[in-house]
Parts: C-alpha cells; structure tokens; sequence
C-alpha cells in the first residue's frame, strides 16, 4: 500500500494524457503513468526528491538495513531520494553518494559528480567515509537501448561493479543493497553474492512498479575482511 497523507488521491478515476504533436506515444505513457502514481504524489507530500525513497524504506522496515548505521554509501545517488531517507532516519551517519548526474546539494551528504569506475572513485569514497561503510547501496540501471537482452546485460554489468566495490568499501557484517533485474539475474551473480554474504535474499517492495522487471538483493553479513582489503582468494 502507498503511504497515506496529503499524497493520497481524493477521488477515483485515472489522469489521462492527450498525446501533444511534440511528444512521442512512450513519453504519454510515461507521463500518465507518473501522474496516476500514488508514490509519485506521495513523494511529493513528504518532500522526497522520488518515489525510489519509499522503496528504501519498505526494505529497511523488513530488513533493519539502516539500524546502527554510521557510515554508508549510495552508489546512483540521483536524485537523492535514498540518501534523504538515510538521513532522515540517521541523522548523525555519514554518507558518501556518486553518480554521473547532478544533484541538488544536501545538507550532511558527501556528493560526488563521477563515474564509479574511474580509478580514483573507490579510494575517494573511503577517505571521505573516514572508515569502512555499514552499508553500501546501489539504485543503478543502465540507460536502455530498447532490446531486452542487451539492457540486462549492461545493468547487470553495473550490479557487479557495485558488488566488487562493496567488497572493498564493507566492514565485516556489513550490508549490501542493489537492484538487479528479472528476479535476481544470473545465476553467477547470485554465486558470487553468497560467497560474500551470509545471506542473500530478492525481494520486490510495494514500492516497486508491478510491470517493472526490477528486483532488489539484500544480501546482509559481509564475510571479508576491513575496507581497503581484497577478498580475493
């Protein structure tokens, strides 16, 4: 269920959209879509800068994700829905974003405007953390193409160097968040999650669209050692 409050809708029926001469079919539908979106507009009531914060807290309500949290990091941070929600709860916590998009200065989060496989991207998010993270995050995607396979693949690609830099960035115990796709992904992935995690768990938040192939892992208890290490075997 969608958060109650001044986000709710007052009466029934569904916003739709007349397709403008300027404006293709997909971008209708998506405009539509985004009006008859009861987290869309509760996002707004709440002041979250998108509907992605309230996946954050249907998953940290089910797992304690954000429970003792002193140092996280939010990889695809734009626009900045997930770090707001960190704060909120953790107002004392650290917390280090990265993404190639912009975002809106916020008050308490280390922001920085780069590729997350830079080579500099790692060592710069564990001087600024000031100690290895509690809990790494990943709300990224690829940009799509329009073939499905060719779009899993590229943020499948992304889930995995969000994992091989949770590996560096983790504390022993630490958690690690991401969106994967269709269920979880390959069965590689999932392989490599359990090696480096005590559990893992897929799950599909209320939040999360019912025609959206997005899953997110949870995969809680890191099993290596301190930050700036390897786990390689």
């Amino acid at each position: 269920m969608p958060p109650s409050g001044n986000g709710g809708r007052s009466r029934g029926g569904k916003v739709r959209v007349k397709t403008a001469k300027r404006r293709s079919a997909q971008s209708t539908r998506w405009l539509e879509r985004q009006l008859n979106d009861p987290y869309v507009a509760a996002a707004k009531a709440h002041g979250y800068r998108s509907r992605a914060a309230f996946k954050l807290k249907e998953l940290d309500e089910q797992f304690g994700l954000l429970n003792g949290v002193e140092r996280v990091v939010d990889l695809g941070a734009a626009p900045g829905g997930w770090c707001q929600v960190v704060k909120q709860k953790k107002p004392k916590a650290r917390v280090v974003g990265m993404d190639l998009l912009a975002i809106e200065p916020m008050a308490g989060v280390d922001f920085f405007q780069k590729d997350i496989t830079d080579e500099d991207s790692e060592a710069l998010i564990l001087a600024t953390l000031g100690g290895p993270a509690d809990l790494v995050m990943s709300d990224m995607a690829a940009n799509t193409v329009g073939h499905k396979q060719t779009d899993h693949l590229r943020t499948m690609g992304l889930i995995e160097v969000a994992l091989d830099m949770a590996t560096r960035l983790l504390r022993p115990g630490g958690n690690f968040l991401a969106k994967v796709l269709a269920g979880g992904g390959d069965g590689q992935l999932t392989a490599a999650l359990r090696r480096e995690f005590t559990s893992v768990k897929h799950v599909k938040p209320p939040a999360s669209r019912k025609g959206s192939s997005e899953w997110y892992v949870v995969a809680t208890g890191f099993k290596g050692g301190a930050a700036g290490g390897s786990t390689q075997d």
